[in-house]
């Protein structure tokens, strides 16, 4: 039965920097590494797999071919993304538009995601939301650049939970590292980027009429009640359960045995064990396929999983 561990992809964003080094080892490409696409079958970058008899084939790929291994799931594309973000500054505050809009403008997926705070800097601070009433208030309050009236900000530590649905005004601030899973999408419509010029002296490209026809207006905050399980001295944290994923937290501390009927994303944040006799180490980004039906951790391990 396959357990699919997956080689990840990286972005070069101009607000990223070299973290992904430091605390996971990775070799970086770039000096400003802002993205680690750690399981992805996205068009815009597939992580690769690594092991076994699909080695060196992009979960794109398998996900197309081998629909058999993702419970025949009717998704024309692998429907999730894992990403590991390293806001080494300020990322431009942006906006997602749900799937019927995201498919009628962009041929994409919409993006419905969600953030657990790896690690952040004494102070750091998220944007979550804003103050608008309306759409001509939120389109009078973005020509007039009053940002810190339209803005919510937000204080963060580590291991907080970011529920972050479509329509969800939003930015990662400086000194924060998330892991984010979300829809399989790449669209993004861009609020206000403080004035930033990249290499060639441009700014970055705003899309306000898109941000008017797609923020959820007002803002409220969607985000669910969590739900705490405990196998001994294992725990398992539900964040969030819904028709577009469901994301847990697994700290494993011995053994923990579970039964599985999907298959799972599975991400390493920290420590080290084995998953049905197969290492786990700090970093590793891994599937369970539909056809492995008991999980059998052993070690100390913290995990991040998800699955539809």
């Amino acid at each position: 039965m396959d357990i699919l561990f997956l080689e990840p992809v990286f972005k070069e964003r101009i607000w990223g920097g070299q973290k992904l080094n430091k605390v996971f080892g990775y070799q970086l490409p770039y000096e400003k590494t802002g993205e680690c696409w750690a399981i992805s079958g996205h068009v815009n970058g597939s992580s690769i797999i690594k092991n076994g008899r699909f080695k060196g084939r992009t979960l794109r790929d398998l996900y197309e071919k081998d629909r058999e291994l993702f419970n025949h799931l009717p998704s024309p594309s692998f429907p999730l993304l894992t990403k590991i973000l390293d806001a080494n500054d300020d990322l431009s505050v942006q906006v997602h538009p749900s799937d019927d809009y995201a498919l009628l403008h962009e041929r994409d997926l919409g993006k419905t995601e969600c953030w657990i705070i790896l690690e952040a800097k004494a102070g750091a601070k998220i944007i979550y939301g804003h103050h608008a009433k309306t759409k001509e208030e939120l389109k009078t309050m973005i020509d007039e650049g009053k940002w810190s009236d339209l803005l919510i900000e937000k204080e963060v530590n580590k291991g907080d939970f970011i529920y972050v649905p479509s329509g969800t005004i939003h930015a990662i601030g400086e000194g924060i590292m998330i892991l984010e899973t979300q829809q399989s999408s790449d669209t993004t419509y861009r609020v206000y980027d403080y004035d930033r010029k990249d290499d060639q002296g441009k700014t970055r490209e705003l899309h306000l009429r898109q941000v008017v026809d797609v923020t959820t207006i007002p803002h409220h905050d969607q985000t669910p009640k969590q739900k705490t399980m405990i196998y001994k001295d294992s725990t398992i944290t539900r964040y969030v359960s819904n028709e577009f994923f469901t994301v847990e937290r697994w700290q494993v501390n011995g053994e923990l045995t579970l039964k599985s009927n999907h298959f799972k994303l599975i991400s390493v944040i920290d420590g080290k064990g084995t998953l049905n006799d197969e290492p786990l180490t700090k970093g590793d980004h891994l599937i369970t396929t539909g056809e492995v039906y008991d999980l059998e951790l052993k070690g100390t391990l913290d995990l991040v999983v998800s699955w539809i």
